[in-house]
């Protein structure tokens, strides 16, 4: 098996570490029972974030989109590119002061409202990765559509004549029976 040709790598901003940690910051905040545990968070939550951001990865190829993330559990989805119909882009209030964008791929038979099948925050130039993404997929699908399966329109006819001479022998019968 050939490995496939690697088109781009999408490179992460570490600002996306601190929006982490402001997340949890918050959540914890919410949770008022965590509110004591929210300067732990700040000194470990450093280290972890930065191991987090070691392991994230988004690789574009020819034919596929590759997503490798965790820390304890490491979890790799390759995409075909053809089964994505929307990469969207979100940007919430402290995502826009920072400078970030989050990234949602979005597939065919994705179930209700769980559409994305992964999320990447903090992409550098997210548009432009989303862009050249989708010109690949479109790309891809434009040379199948062009090289698909070869038309028999010899075969096609006979199925239709076929199918025409029976609808003729059925009517036939249907008026035999009337009269």
């Amino acid at each position: 098996m050939t490995t496939p040709r690697i088109l781009r790598d999408a490179e992460f901003d570490p600002r996306v570490c601190t929006y982490w940690l402001l997340s949890g910051a918050f959540l914890m905040l919410v949770c008022v029972v965590t509110i004591p545990l929210i300067p732990f968070w700040f000194i470990f939550g450093r280290m972890i974030t930065g191991k987090f951001l070691d392991r994230i990865s988004c690789t574009l190829t020819e034919q596929t989109l590759i997503v490798k993330k965790g820390l304890f559990n490491r979890i790799e989805k390759t995409i075909p590119l053809e089964k994505i119909t929307d990469l969207a882009l979100r940007q919430g209030p402290i995502m826009r002061r920072m400078g970030l964008k989050s990234l949602s791929v979005e597939t065919a038979g994705a179930s209700g409202s769980q559409s994305a099948l992964v999320a990447l925050i903090g992409i550098v130039d997210t548009v432009e990765f989303r862009d050249t993404v989708l010109t690949q997929r479109d790309r891809l699908n434009s040379a199948k559509s062009s090289s698909g399966p070869p038309s028999t329109p010899s075969l096609e006819g006979d199925v239709l004549s076929d199918i025409r001479d029976t609808l003729k022998r059925i009517e036939k019968r249907l008026s035999e029976k009337d009269g």
